[in-house]
């Protein structure tokens, strides 16, 4: 018999592939290979991170640059890397290294496809025998899957029936191992009853009986119809007078020979628990002889519903969607001009679906001329815009809706997730939305809902498909629900999050904010970017403080943004608008907005000085949320910069002295440190004098021993070298000897200290500083200090005449403040670059980074900046 998968007609692709196409693709099919091993051997998918790293070294790339694309630090990125090539060596059984991985892996694979080849010829040759009339042998091998995205683009016969081959091969192993009834499960659409049909057109089979069940529970055909129908008509046998001797007539021409049974669409036959509805209980007598081991018939039943009858033990297929490389195929058979980036959107919108694919690629060809770009532009942002992928969706919801209140009041709810940066969210979170359903059913709803292929299910995780979300969140808006899904939400995620370690600790807590965005509580969503938590460096800080210390400026930025816009039209004047100014100013100041990032520290002075000047008034004192506040009325307070905690409730008068003092002083530390940047000493020194007096010997001293650290730097910059001595020697040693759970948040002052030293030319004690600093940020993953130290390890290389070194620290301290942004630190960065250059020769790469300095510069109105830039450049290098 003939396999379809093997010669048949071969799609040509209509243009020749360079040489990086094919290492490209070459490398994401590699990729989900071992994808696909290691979810077989561990049960879990590859992390981002790896997945990045398998790409990036099969380009040849270096761990350095990988953790730079990435966002994290080269030691994290070897940690994992190391952990990565362990568990390949264990899954392939070769030594796998970061050399050999690309060599090895293609070996590999060339061995697996070779092996897939003469499985499916096994194949043939068994059905061939079957079909002869011998009896199959239930001791036929298979791998996990054998689907092969790659040979799949030549062997493409049906654009509407793509990557289906191991889908295929996994049905004929699960028969050949003795299970004579499977039920094919899945959603709408994505392709149960085309599977079946081309299972069965390429079986060695005498006859298929076949049903397709009518959508209308009232039309369906009664069993005992059905049955004499088939062995009428079909089998060539009387009808039985009995139903119980028609079973019986139908079990002995299912024993006697190879036969297949197709029924199509059973869950209309199905009740909310999934056991067969009153009026055709008898379907379960069918179903018992259908799945008897003895038969030589193989049934496939396709099914939305799970189905769950007593005393019925069918095999159940949960049918994958299509992976994005069938898509490919079928959009490039039928010569549509296929964008990479386009499509992998669209095939991540409708979850794989294979009607969508048929549905959409039929529009793109029909009414925009094969332009993908083009549909989805006009379009991604209304999915369900078709009628049929609308109707696919609805007509499912609304059978859930009629047999399952509680699944879908869950259903609607879960449309309130957003499924973006947290794609999955945990059991937890979906038994939050469970408020009105009792603790003991809850998880008997969720399992309702699981069987009702609405939901993408991983470990213990759950997630909408966006498309499936469209008409989700659609139904919610209409619901009395829509607040309180939301209000819940944020709380799960607020009450989930008590510290934040990683990068995915804090995109989780931010969570919340989009929550009560949603509902406009600007107000709560304002007290989630506020809400302190202990971070890894052991800062008790904001979580708009933490989000951007791992780098994630523009999400911070935004919502900050947001908020207080918002509360401003609201007009809305407390100290917490004059803290979300003070993380808002930082955000400007880091990509390079300095004058805008010194309006808003200016503003949290304001605002905290008027409160001071003003009456207490209880609702002067309140923290902007309401009484689903995300944040409890017993917060600690916070230094943002240290993470001094001080636990006194917010109603005490004492404390809301401290908090507005608190705010008014450290904003004018971040004025100083704004108008170092913009190269304005003699203000910045004033700043910096200006909160050692007003905090010195104060509860707030710990600000006055961070501006003394900021005035030594100012100090070196302006060439007074004994006033800068004086003021680093004040604090060094309380830096050098801090407590080593303390380094941490102490990395930034340890970073300045260290440059003051080499300021002043004690390049020894500056590199003890600066490595300890360097070391803390590359634990912490803080990017931005880590950038900004090995600008000063640059230049400590340089005074030493090390140039090569200084080159290196220099340059990958540009590559990591340009991956965050941080403007004014790169341009700093760009200074010290050339300075280096100018001592080796003033040649062409000297003047492309001074350049490159004075446009960032010139970008923030910085005209000490550029003054300061002329003058290095017309001196002499060993007057530098």
């Amino acid at each position: 018999m003939k396999n379809p998968y093997d010669g048949g007609s071969t799609f040509v692709m209509n243009h020749v592939d360079s040489a990086e196409d094919v290492a490209v693709r070459d490398a994401d099919y590699a990729l989900n290979w071992i994808d696909s091993l290691v979810l077989d051997k561990t049960g879990h998918r590859l992390s981002d991170l790896q997945r990045v790293i398998l790409q990036q070294v099969w380009q040849g790339r270096k761990y350095f640059d990988i953790a730079v694309d990435y966002g994290c630090t080269e030691g994290h990125a070897k940690d994992v890397g190391a952990q990565l090539w362990k568990s390949l060596s264990e899954i392939l059984g070769e030594k796998i290294t970061k050399q050999n991985c690309r060599s090895v892996t293609e070996r590999c694979l060339n061995k697996a496809r070779s092996f897939k080849r003469k499985l499916n010829n096994k194949l043939n040759h068994k059905l061939e025998q079957w079909g002869k009339g011998s009896a199959p042998d239930r001791s036929f091998p298979v791998t996990h899957d054998l689907s092969d995205d790659v040979t799949m683009i030549e062997a493409v016969q049906d654009a509407s029936f793509v990557g289906r081959e191991g889908a295929i091969a996994h049905l004929s192993y699960l028969f050949d191992e003795g299970h004579p009834l499977i039920v094919i499960q899945g959603e709408g659409g994505l392709g149960k009853t085309t599977l079946a049909q081309q299972f069965f057109a390429h079986q060695a089979v005498e006859v298929v009986l076949e049903l397709v069940i009518a959508n209308d529970p009232a039309n369906i055909t009664p069993v005992e119809q059905v049955v004499n129908e088939w062995l009428k008509q079909d089998l060539g046998d009387e009808p039985g007078t009995d139903f119980g001797i028609a079973l019986s007539r139908l079990k002995r021409h299912l024993r006697s020979r190879p036969m297949g049974v197709f029924i199509d669409n059973l869950e209309p036959t199905l009740d909310a628990n999934g056991c067969f509805i009153e009026p055709h209980r008898n379907y379960g007598e069918l179903f018992r002889v259908l799945g008897d081991r003895r038969v030589q018939s193989i049934t496939l039943v396709t099914s939305r519903d799970r189905l769950c009858e007593p005393g019925l033990t069918p095999t159940h297929y949960r049918l994958p969607s299509l992976e994005l490389p069938a898509w490919s195929a079928s959009f490039a058979y039928r010569q549509l001009d296929v964008c990479a980036d386009t499509l992998r959107e669209m095939h991540r919108a409708y979850g794989g679906n294979a009607k969508a694919m048929g549905l959409l690629s039929g529009v793109i060809q029909e009414d925009f001329a094969g332009d993908m770009r083009a549909y989805w532009q006009l379009h991604k942002n209304d999915l369900l815009m078709a009628p049929d992928l609308r109707n696919l969706v609805s007509s499912q919801v609304d059978r859930l809706q009629t047999l399952d209140k509680d699944a879908y009041r869950l259903f609607c709810r879960m449309g309130g997730y957003r499924y973006q940066t947290i794609p999955y969210i945990p059991t937890e979170g979906i038994l939050a939305l469970l408020w009105d359903v009792p603790t003991e059913r809850q998880h008997r709803v969720l399992t309702a809902l699981k069987h009702r292929s609405l939901l993408e299910c991983q470990h213990g995780t759950y997630s909408l498909h966006p498309a499936v979300q469209t008409e989700a969140i659609a139904r919610l808006r209409h619901q009395p629900d829509w607040e309180r899904t939301h209000r819940e939400a944020a709380q799960f995620w607020t009450h989930r999050i008590t510290c934040i370690n990683t990068r995915q600790d804090a995109l989780q807590a931010l969570e919340a904010y989009y929550h009560y965005m949603a509902i406009d509580d600007v107000a709560a969503a304002g007290q989630v970017i506020l809400k302190s938590r202990v971070n890894q460096w052991n800062q008790f800080l904001p979580l708009g403080s933490t989000l951007y210390r791992f780098g994630l400026v523009h999400s911070v930025f935004d919502a900050v943004a947001q908020v207080t816009q918002r509360l401003e039209a609201q007009q809305v004047k407390t100290p917490q608008l004059g803290e979300l100014y003070n993380i808002w100013g930082d955000m400007h100041w880091i990509q390079g907005r300095v004058h805008a990032a010194i309006a808003c520290q200016q503003q949290t002075i304001s605002l905290a000085t008027q409160q001071l000047q003003a009456p207490s008034h209880p609702q002067s004192e309140d923290i902007l949320s309401t009484e689903q506040s995300a944040c409890s009325d017993a917060d600690p307070v916070t230094d943002p910069v240290n993470g001094l905690q001080r636990k006194t409730p917010h109603r005490d008068p004492s404390h809301r002295l401290y908090y507005l003092k608190m705010l008014a002083i450290d904003s004018s530390l971040s004025l100083g440190l704004y108008n170092i940047d913009l190269w304005e000493l003699d203000i910045a020194a004033a700043q910096f004098e200006q909160v050692i007096k007003q905090a010195q010997q104060t509860r707030h001293h710990s600000w006055a021993e961070k501006a003394t650290v900021c005035l030594a730097l100012v100090r070196s910059y302006q060439g007074r070298r004994s006033p800068a001595l004086e003021l680093t020697n004040q604090v060094c040693d309380a830096l050098l000897n801090a407590p080593n759970d303390s380094v941490g948040r102490a990395a930034y002052f340890l970073q300045v200290l260290g440059c003051a030293y080499e300021n002043i030319g004690e390049s020894d004690q500056a590199t003890l500083l600066l490595t300890r600093a360097l070391t803390a940020a590359e634990a912490g993953h803080y990017l931005q200090i880590q950038g900004r130290t090995h600008t000063g390890l640059g230049a400590i290389a340089r005074q030493r005449h090390q140039f090569k070194t200084a080159i290196a620290h220099h340059t990958t301290a540009i590559q990591l403040l340009e991956s965050i942004g941080a403007a004014c630190d790169l341009a700093e960065a760009h200074v010290q670059l050339g300075l280096t250059y100018q001592h080796l020769e003033p040649d062409e790469n000297c003047q492309v980074h001074y350049e490159r300095a004075i446009a960032l510069f010139q970008s923030m109105n910085a005209p000490r900046q550029l003054e300061r830039i002329s003058t290095l450049r017309n001196q002499h290098p060993t007057l530098i």
